[in-house]
């Protein structure tokens, strides 16, 4: 008999939320978070109504601010910004090191928090808040050599990120940015993060550390945020069809920019016998339900190879875990571990759902579709934004599974019979941040790998984001600007010598950096 699951004693919502009024009283209300400006916490913007992808629970959203105000944070932040760059760097290095500390002490509720409002399961999210600390500690010990004699830009830098990273991707670069002498401003993703990100903020800004946290919809305020002449620079992380207009903004303004979007990341498998090898690192391709920019939904087979894939494939996605990521059996037992829990809300898990459905309809093949009777949940709870692995054969070329990334825990599988055909499977989205090729010959990958369009090629293993001096960057329309990672990162948000060129993609130029 299936053991009835309930809630992990202590980390309700409702508990998480008491304990962010505790620890940061000055930045919550009892029904609503706040938005931090002008040096100051404001109950101001029209708080959203929300609910967690979890179990459908109300929670706090984000209070969204009108385009007025917005241009006022950001006229307020400039005057930060002129003020944080003549901060001596030792001073600023022990500001962002007291901040660290603060976010090392609240770490368990920064991923309770994280937990609650996107889905993310506790391991990922206990590594989500560690490798934003981590990452900055090590700026901390490096920044000096990074910065030699580059000076701050002219103005505060300009935060758009997607929800699925709101620690390691958007507070790592904001404490990174601020150590290099820029004031930092960030927008709150719409989509989830609002309260972990109120209070990163709130314990950064006790420190002295100028930064600005700003919610609204991006029609309304990107005229502040991207194109405002106060901005020194944007950086952005998300999809290709927003990324494009902050391009064209940030090209006509000729301002500095990092503009990371998505791709369509894809794993080949050429002249290849190592089953066993590519079966045990399956499961972990389906961490956060492949929420991640750096996912691999597209697998690109060697036809004649297809029989031995799928005998390692099938036994290993099914093996995959998902569920509520805060219940257990009996109260003494520890969290879960998951490969995956909720997709970022229902709306997105109904997408992908129809988007597969009318895939199939089309001809594409089902090889395997999970399901919820096999999920770890609590009785009767909301499941609208859980959706359990799919894999299709042969996505048709009408669907956006075939040319998209789907951003969920959807894989598609093309065959190929030639290496050509395999190169241009995977350069089909026109750029990507990452790809893998397995081949039993390193010479045959490397030579493949040299046409494959995407940042970090991995043989035989995936690539990631990287951490520390791991650079990060793109091909073709995942991304435009400057690339990042280690001393590109502050290169990126500093001044240098006149005419300086940063490595990145930009529209005149693409200059890759030595190391990558």
């Amino acid at each position: 008999m299936a053991t009835t699951l309930t809630l992990k004693p202590g980390t309700a919502w409702s508990e998480a939320w008491q304990r962010c009024l505790a620890a940061a009283p000055e930045a919550f209300r009892d029904d609503r978070v706040l938005n931090l400006w002008g040096a100051g916490w404001k109950a101001d913007g029209r708080p959203l109504p929300a609910v967690t992808p979890v179990d459908g629970t109300p929670i706090a959203g984000p209070p969204r601010l009108d385009a007025a105000t917005a241009q006022q944070a950001v006229r307020a932040s400039l005057d930060q910004h002129r003020a944080w760059r003549h901060v001596p760097l030792a001073e600023r290095r022990a500001r962002i090191a007291a901040a660290l500390d603060a976010l090392t002490e609240h770490r368990e509720l920064l991923a309770l928090l994280l937990v609650w409002e996107i889905g993310k399961p506790w391991r990922l999210a206990e590594a989500d808040v560690d490798r934003a600390i981590d990452g900055v500690r090590w700026y901390l010990d490096h920044i000096e050599s990074m910065l030699g004699d580059r000076a701050p830009l002219d103005g505060p830098v300009s935060n758009i990120a997607s929800w699925n990273y709101p620690m390691s991707v958007l507070v790592h670069a904001m404490l990174v940015q601020a150590l290099a002498g820029d004031a930092v401003i960030a927008k709150t993703p719409t989509d989830g993060g609002s309260a972990c990100l109120t209070l990163a903020c709130a314990l950064i800004h006790r420190e002295g550390v100028p930064v600005t946290l700003v919610s609204g919809s991006g029609g309304e305020l990107s005229e502040a945020l991207v194109r405002s002449p106060e901005i020194g620079c944007v950086s952005f992380v998300g999809g290709r069809d927003t990324g494009g207009r902050v391009a064209t903004a940030v090209a006509d303004l000729g301002k500095r920019h990092i503009l990371e979007q998505e791709g369509l990341n894809c794993w080949g498998i050429w002249e290849y016998s190592d089953w066993g090898a590519l079966a045990a690192v399956i499961p972990k391709l389906f961490d956060y339900g492949k929420q991640r920019c750096t996912a691999y939904p597209r697998f690109v087979v060697q036809r004649s190879l297809f029989d031995a894939f799928l005998a390692a494939y099938l036994p290993a996605v099914r093996s995959v875990r998902l569920g509520h990521p805060l219940a257990v059996a009996s109260p003494d037992d520890p969290l879960p571990e998951l490969d995956f829990g909720p997709l970022i809300n229902a709306a997105k898990a109904k997408e992908l759902g129809d988007q597969v459905a009318e895939a199939i309809d089309r001809g594409a093949v089902p090889l395997h579709r999970g399901s919820l009777a096999d999920a770890r949940l609590l009785p009767g709870q909301d499941t609208s934004a859980y959706l359990p692995p799919v894999t299709l054969l042969g996505p048709p070329p009408s669907s956006p599974l075939h040319h998209a990334e789907p951003f969920g825990p959807v894989d598609t599988i093309v065959l190929v019979d030639t290496e050509a055909e395999l190169l241009a499977a995977m350069n089909a989205s026109n750029g990507a941040l990452v790809a893998t090729l397995s081949c039993d010959s390193e010479q045959t990958a490397r030579r493949l790998a040299s046409e494959v369009r995407a940042f970090k090629v991995g043989l035989g293993k995936p690539r990631s984001r990287g951490d520390r001096d791991e650079l990060f960057g793109g091909f073709g329309a995942s991304w435009r600007g400057a690339f990042v990672g280690g001393e590109l990162l502050v290169r990126a948000v500093t001044q240098g010598p006149a005419g300086e060129r940063p490595p990145g993609n930009f529209p005149d130029y693409h200059l890759m950096p030595a190391a990558a």
